[in-house]
Order: C-alpha cells, then structure tokens, then sequence
C-alpha cells in the first residue's frame, strides 16, 4: 500500500458495485454470531464511501440485503433489519455532510415499514447531494430486477405503448432499476468466493472483477485504493483488440 498518489484521478470509474461477503465467517472466526460480524461491517462501508466520494466515483453501489437472504434464520433477518434502520438513521448526517444522496434499489416494499420509513427520509433528507450517489441494493437480485423488468415491458407492449420491433438493449436497460445510472465498471467482491451471487446480472456484463481475500469487517480506505489501481492496470476493450484501442 503506497497512500494514493499513484492513482491516475482521470481514470476512476464512474460506478463501483460492491459484494460486501465475510461478515458471517469474520464473527466465527472470533467466536461471535453472525450479527456480530454485521455490526461490526459498519467501518468498513463507513470507509468505502468516504473514499469512493473522495476519488471522485460518482455511484457506489453496495449489495446489502438480497432477496435469497430473506431465506437466513428468521432471527439473523430480524437483526439485520434493525441494524439497516439503526445505520440509515446515524448515518444520515455524514451524507448530508458529504453532499453524498442516497438511494435503493430492489424489492422494498418487503422490507419492514420502519425500515421503508427510515430509508424514505434519508433519501428525501439527501436527494440534492451531488458528489456521489450511495446505492444500497435490499432485498434485490438480479433476477427479481430482469422478471421485473419483463413484466413491465410486455404490460407497455400489451397496451400498445411499445412494438416488439422496436425493443432494443438499451430499451430493456431503460426497464430495470438502474435506469438512472451508468454501468458498474468495477464490481470489488470480499471474502474470495468467485460468483456474482445474483447481483446486477445484465449490468455486470463488461464490469473488471476485483476479488480479495479479505472479510468485509475488514475492508478499509486502502483496500479500496488497491481495487482502483487494479482497475486502472486493465484494459477495457469490449470485444475490440488491443490494436484497435490503441488507435482509438
């Protein structure tokens, strides 16, 4: 880890999703519960979004709460959900601070009614920050997104409202719930499990993999710099050679 002076600023990309995967193990690893690690995850998003807003990433984008998590033991869930209202609520204040808005993306009317309240103030409190976009994926998978978005799309196309000729990627992209934002360029996984887990499954499709070793509890400021630079060590092609990149 060198501090960050060797990270090129005009290359940071615009959107980086993150799995945030370990919390479990972490807490075994010191005897805990799982709730244990959870809590104990909150620095680590603490110091991810103050160093993303730092660089200069204009979406960030966290897997927080997927809808096959809703299958955990019912006393986990309980637990995660009211650590959701608790951070929402004490975190505010520093978003708004940070001129950073917030938003969700996913399933949200399953989510507790403290928890859709709690999250509606926040992005209500926090809808004019310009410097960076927070997204917290709950109860979201990447197939809930698609069969969503299909549904509306054949309901448009059943009242007449659009043609099937004319149905493109980039209208099937208008129908999810990241319509508002561009693609992640970096997805940053934790815990060195290699799977996309269900998330962002049509945006992730030219996303750089990041995958590190280490916990998320343990996930600070310079292990995402470290991402970063690993980032800016890729070539981005899109099906081009590198011939063809460089004359462009």
């Amino acid at each position: 880890m060198t501090g960050k002076a060797d990270i090129d600023t005009q290359n940071i990309p615009a959107h980086v999703a993150v799995i945030m995967d370990g919390n479990g193990r972490w807490a075994k690893q010191r005897g805990g519960l799982r709730v244990f690690g959870h809590q104990s995850a909150i620095t680590a998003v603490r110091e991810t979004v103050e160093e993303a807003a730092e660089l200069g990433v204009r979406y960030l984008t966290l897997y927080a709460f997927s809808t096959e998590n809703w299958n955990r033991p019912a006393l986990e869930v309980m637990a995660l959900m009211q650590l959701l209202v608790h951070t929402i609520r004490q975190e505010t204040a520093t978003l708004l601070k940070n001129s950073i808005r917030l938003e969700a993306i996913g399933d949200i009317s399953t989510l507790p009614a403290n928890c859709r309240r709690e999250l509606a103030e926040a992005m209500e409190l926090t809808k004019a920050g310009n410097r960076m976009t927070l997204v917290l994926a709950l109860s979201y998978s990447g197939r809930w997104d698609l069969t969503q978005a299909a549904k509306r799309l054949a309901a448009d196309v059943a009242s007449g409202q659009l043609q099937p000729a004319n149905i493109t990627e980039g209208t099937i992209a208008n129908y999810l719930v990241t319509a508002n934002m561009p693609d992640p360029e970096l997805l940053i996984r934790t815990s060195g499990e290699q799977r996309i887990s269900n998330f962002l499954l049509w945006q992730l499709a030219y996303t750089e993999l990041y995958i590190t070793d280490l916990l998320w509890p343990d996930f600070r400021k310079e292990h995402f710099q470290e991402a970063i630079r690993a980032y800016q060590r890729r070539e981005r092609r899109f099906g081009k050679t590198s011939e063809q990149i460089a004359v462009s």
